[in-house]
């Protein structure tokens, strides 16, 4: 009697692995392309726009934040990168948060990683132009046009 319950308990759990395995595997991925303009003198502001290539689509995006704590100047920044976890299109859509510091005088080149509260998770690298010292939190809005 054992024996059947352990092996019933053994076929559920394999069952529960391959549902959540098959959950995941129809996530999806895709390509993004932003400019973002960020000014300030302690708090900050930025937005820009971008596109977002999935499925063989692109769609455009609006790009918005604020950041608060030691922020000042004006740079320019440009990111490409990927997309994971993704079902559709809309999944990008959302808050991404990130605390930091960093400085850009000239010419600087970065990398980043966010997720959103949707479980997006954006790959990104770039160049970044202009003066800007930056110890602070900031969060990023992007939104589907």
């Amino acid at each position: 009697m054992r024996s059947f319950g352990f092996r019933s308990a053994l076929v559920a759990l394999i069952a529960a692995a391959g549902m959540t395995l098959a959950s995941a595997a129809h996530a999806d991925s895709g390509t993004i392309r932003i400019s973002v303009v960020k000014g300030g003198w302690f708090i900050g502001a930025s937005g820009g726009s971008g596109t977002l290539t999935f499925r063989g689509r692109r769609y455009p995006l609006s790009i918005g934040g604020l950041s608060a704590g030691l922020v000042f100047g004006a740079s320019q920044t440009y990111l490409s990168g990927t997309v994971t976890n993704i079902y559709r299109p809309s999944d990008v859509a959302g808050v991404y948060g990130a605390a930091g510091a960093g400085a850009a005088v000239g010419r600087g080149v970065g990398a980043i990683v966010l997720s959103n509260e949707k479980g997006a998770v954006l790959t990104m690298q770039g160049r970044q132009t202009g003066l800007m010292v930056n110890a602070d939190l900031s969060g990023l809005a992007i939104s589907l046009r």
